[in-house]
């Protein structure tokens, strides 16, 4: 059950913004993408299962082995059905700059404007581009970008979080040891659910938001 405190002035515009960009008509010049990550513990067998016998199903020790933690930067477009999954080592400014930079490089090297939607992890701002890249490149690489944030605590208004879910359901709910092997089952997902298009149906509005959380609403708006 959601906890929710007071919702200020600042929490309401952004949660707006983001409603009315979602609300928005998809359109190929101007891709909606939401970005976030997600830590992974790669697990091995402590043991070889059993495999599957007539009448039996597979049989697994509960005891694993630690292989280390790694990364994935998931980045989707909910309404073209699109979606960009990276494996890396770590979770550090660079990584995620890196990602960010290959998406509008390569993936979105055409588009006119892109709008990306972040939550507020501190990698996720301006000033990691600049001290990656530094300013001047910076400016270059983020000329046809809108970053669009969340309001702070309000991580679920970013549907990268969906297909995140998504992608632990049908692709990382078993022991996987290996980076390797990580990237190959990730590449795999991802190329098949590109093929079909699977998109992510948003329906909460700006009225339901109003309907629902109006209660906790603290201040007029000025924004």
């Amino acid at each position: 059950m959601w906890c929710i405190g007071t919702l200020t002035e600042e929490y309401r515009c952004r949660m707006y913004n983001l409603l009315k960009l979602y609300a928005k008509p998809m359109c190929g010049d101007e891709p909606v993408i939401c970005i976030d990550e997600k830590s992974l513990q790669l697990v091995a067998h402590s043991r070889e299962p059993l495999p599957m016998a007539p009448g039996e199903a597979a049989k697994l020790d509960y005891e694993y082995v630690r292989k280390g933690t790694t990364n994935l930067f998931v980045a989707v477009e909910p309404k073209a059905g699109q979606r960009v999954v990276s494996v890396t080592d770590h979770r550090g400014k660079t990584d995620f700059v890196g990602f960010v930079q290959a998406l509008l490089t390569d993936t979105y090297a055409t588009a006119r404007r892109v709008h990306l939607v972040l939550d507020n992890l501190n990698i996720h701002f301006r000033k990691c581009f600049d001290d990656v890249l530094g300013v001047r490149a910076a400016n270059t690489l983020l000329r046809r970008v809108c970053f669009h944030y969340t309001p702070k605590h309000a991580s679920w208004l970013n549907m990268a979080e969906i297909e995140i879910g998504i992608l632990t359901r049908q692709c990382l709910n078993r022991r996987l040891p290996t980076q390797q092997l990580l990237r190959r089952e990730v590449d795999a997902w991802q190329a098949d659910r590109n093929a079909l298009r699977r998109t992510i149906e948003w329906k909460f509005t700006r009225q339901d938001a109003d309907h629902k959380l109006g209660r906790h609403y603290v201040s007029k708006l000025t924004c």
